[in-house]
């Protein structure tokens, strides 16, 4: 309480507690979170530049309320590929702890990723996008490193070809899991889905046949896309 004002004890605002911010309410997280998973659908069937009324209208909120949480296109791009790339992350470290063996968790995880659109999403992270922010790389390293491990420990397991690296993989399983022009995702996904498992066939072990060339590795995806000026085959990463 404090001091009598005009006869009235004046009401003090609590005490703010140093180095933490508010906490968002759960309606504000829910909405934040439908918002997100209307855009990723919504730029992966239009791309980047879809209205964004379209995308409040699947989220269903109002203009307002999508701005208030995203007050640019360019910021609401940058959080649907965090978005994405979290939830794929989340998928493989999932896989890992939850199925039997190391190949399992690789079959797995590659159709859940194929089901968040991460092939699909690549055209986002071309143009003005900022594959360089502090947020986006450490997504990606975190991404690199659940991946990495799921293959080595396939690869220790005898279950894995030893002579793919996680370039190969990632460069095929984002090439397969883009729809084809003119083909809507829906009508896509079972052939993403067939042409996915046949990747995955060919990549236990024992290998059925010697591959030309050698392993790739992201570090080769992304010193020939730097070559070339273009966005990594391995967009996702």
């Amino acid at each position: 309480m404090g001091v009598v004002q005009d006869g009235r004890p004046s009401v003090e605002a609590p005490a703010k507690v140093p180095g933490r911010a508010p906490r968002p309410r759960a309606d504000a997280l829910r909405n934040r979170e439908r918002i997100l998973a209307a855009a990723r659908e919504t730029f992966v069937e239009h791309g980047p530049d879809a209205p964004l009324d379209e995308i409040a209208r699947r989220a269903g909120v109002g203009n307002a309320t999508l701005y208030r949480h995203f007050p640019d296109r360019s910021g609401l791009v940058h959080h649907v590929v965090l978005f994405v790339m979290d939830r794929v992350t989340a998928h493989a470290e999932r896989s890992l702890a939850e199925e039997p063996d190391a190949f399992a968790a690789l079959v797995r995880f590659t159709h859940a990723a194929a089901d968040e659109r991460i092939g699909a999403l690549c055209p986002m992270l071309s143009g003005d996008f900022d594959r360089d922010h502090p947020e986006l790389l450490a997504a990606r390293a975190a991404l690199e490193e659940a991946v990495e491990r799921m293959m080595a420990q396939g690869r220790d397991a005898g279950l894995l070809r030893p002579d793919v690296a996680i370039g190969d993989y990632m460069l095929a399983t984002t090439q397969l899991s883009r729809p084809l022009p003119g083909i809507g995702c829906a009508g896509a996904d079972s052939f993403v889905h067939r042409h996915l498992q046949l990747l995955l066939d060919g990549l236990r072990a024992p290998a059925r046949s010697e591959l030309p060339g050698s392993a790739t590795t992201l570090e080769d995806l992304r010193r020939r896309a730097g070559e070339n000026h273009m966005t990594p085959p391995g967009c996702a990463l």
